[in-house]
């Protein structure tokens, strides 16, 4: 009996994970919009006053329209915001990941990670959701749609996995070093001017795009872009951000896994 239980025994576990999974995402999203009259538009309402800022700037301010990115801007803009809510968002979100619900994360059997990859699925989902808002302005902008769009559920997977990685290196280092949370704040604020979103990573002066390419959200920019602009797809960018991402990932399971009891004795 027992030797024929084992080989059930890690689908069982698998399968618990999952359904505690889902479980919290659910209830991720539905706090998150249940005290909320307008629910689903507090998701998109952000990039999108970002993205007006932006275009206001660039295309009327400074006249700069032409020069940055590709046209029509709006689309070029909201391409990069969108993704970049989710990352930043979820980051934010992680440096409270275990301090937020502390008695549930001590009391809970199942593996703490689900705390780091549920605010990764939640948030993932709203960004999901929120790209019927940048189809609707490709289309009122003639914004053509590449083969390259083939390509944007790769965007999605190693956006999640570089997400996961960080989270699951902030996520406990909080817990010890509560000045971390604001240092991540700072930190998201020179990534984002850092990184190819309100311009396009071919922007940059060639000198330097060997070394920008080592952010791996350049790579991930340069796919979702690529949806409408072909030109801002890279090679050498995509193939960085996935290295670099699956590095963070293989790092941030390490320092999780070794810091795990440490993590549950500090809260």
């Amino acid at each position: 009996m027992t030797s024929a239980a084992n080989p059930r025994a890690p689908h069982t576990k698998a399968s618990r994970y999952r359904s505690a999974l889902w479980l919290l995402t659910k209830r991720d999203l539905r706090v998150r919009y249940s005290t909320s009259a307008l629910g689903y538009v507090w998701s998109i309402l952000d990039p999108l006053v970002m993205a007006g800022i932006y275009w206001f700037v660039f295309t009327v301010v400074f006249d700069r329209g032409d020069s940055i990115g590709e046209q029509p801007y709006i689309v070029f803009l909201l391409a990069g915001l969108l993704p970049w809510m989710w990352f930043t968002g979820t980051v934010s979100d992680c440096t409270r990941a275990f301090l937020k619900d502390a008695k549930l994360v001590r009391s809970t059997s199942i593996p703490r990670s689900i705390w780091v990859n549920r605010l990764v699925l939640s948030k993932g989902i709203e960004f999901v959701a929120s790209l019927p808002v940048l189809a609707a302005f490709a289309i009122v902008y003639n914004a053509p749609v590449t083969w390259f769009a083939l390509l944007f559920p790769l965007g999605i997977v190693l956006q999640a996995t570089l997400i996961v990685g960080i989270g699951l290196i902030i996520a406990p280092a909080v817990v010890f070093f509560r000045d971390l949370e604001r240092a991540t704040k700072l930190i998201l604020r020179f990534l984002f001017y850092a990184s190819p979103i309100v311009y396009g990573f071919s922007d940059l002066p060639e000198s330097i795009q060997p070394i920008a390419a080592f952010n791996p959200l350049a790579g991930i920019m340069s796919i979702y872009r690529s949806a409408f602009f072909a030109d801002q797809l890279n090679v050498f960018a995509i193939t960085m951000s996935a290295l670099v991402s699956v590095v963070l990932l293989a790092i941030g399971v390490l320092v999780f896994s070794r810091s795990e009891r440490s993590v549950l004795k500090e809260l």
